[in-house]
């Protein structure tokens, strides 16, 4: 092991974390898929008081703001597998739980905690948007699906847009505590390039760098989506 850091391995290694980078993409955005419209769907039960699922959306939320993502990660990756193996062995189902690719707990995990975001997110974003105007789109013939989606939900996107892109971001960062369940992103790729030789350092500076590249140009795109949205806006008199 050198004193110094090894140039040529930190070169090298940048390029096998930034391998991780697809693996690490796809997870956001099918968690993002999946969160988005059951945020906005939860959210919404928010604003109405629907009794019950306004509940569920309030213990749901507390649950996930008050556990870290890491034990979130541990219960989903421990306990499936034994859930799904006791249903399999039941109904003599001839599936090898423990040969299931890691990255469909991954999409589990994620999903689940960023939808408890995004929960918060649009509930806020939806506050902002008047009662009257929603009322007036009634007034003048329009169904309620047809005034979300043309009067409320374009105004309340812009309210949400900053707070999704830091959602989105955190997600990303996120991602790389899914070397716990063996998912081959970011973070795993550079720390097994590192078991060789025991340059931690050099692998540790490479998903530093490869992170803050990823969520630097998410946020770059955020802000030019943002400045489309801009249109919408509505500016009270």
């Amino acid at each position: 092991m050198s004193d110094g850091l090894n140039y040529k391995f930190l070169v090298d290694t940048f390029f096998v974390a930034l391998s991780g980078v697809p693996i690490t993409l796809f997870v956001t955005a099918v968690a993002l898929l999946v969160a988005l419209p059951l945020g906005f769907l939860l959210a919404l039960t928010r604003i109405n008081q629907i009794p019950i699922l306004n509940t569920f959306s309030q213990v749901y939320v507390s649950f996930v703001r008050g556990t870290p993502i890491i034990i979130q990660i541990f219960i989903v990756y421990a306990s499936v597998p034994l859930i799904l193996t006791a249903i399999t062995e039941k109904y003599n189902w001839n599936i090898k739980i423990y040969d299931i690719n890691p990255i469909w707990y991954a999409f589990i995990v994620f999903s689940f905690s960023t939808t408890a975001i995004l929960i918060e997110v649009f509930r806020s974003a939806l506050s902002t948007v008047s009662k009257g105007q929603l009322e007036a789109a009634q007034a003048v013939g329009l169904t309620n699906f047809q005034a979300y989606r043309r009067i409320v939900i374009p105004q309340a996107l812009v309210v949400a847009l900053p707070n999704i892109c830091t959602a989105t971001v955190n997600l990303i960062k996120a991602t790389s505590l899914g070397y716990a369940m063996s998912l081959q992103e970011i973070t795993l790729k550079a720390k097994v390039a590192a078991n060789v030789g025991y340059n931690y350092v050099e692998a540790y500076l490479d998903i530093f760098l490869v992170y803050i590249i990823l969520c630097s140009l998410v946020e770059y795109g955020f802000k030019l989506y943002e400045k489309r949205l801009r249109k919408y806006q509505y500016v009270s008199s």
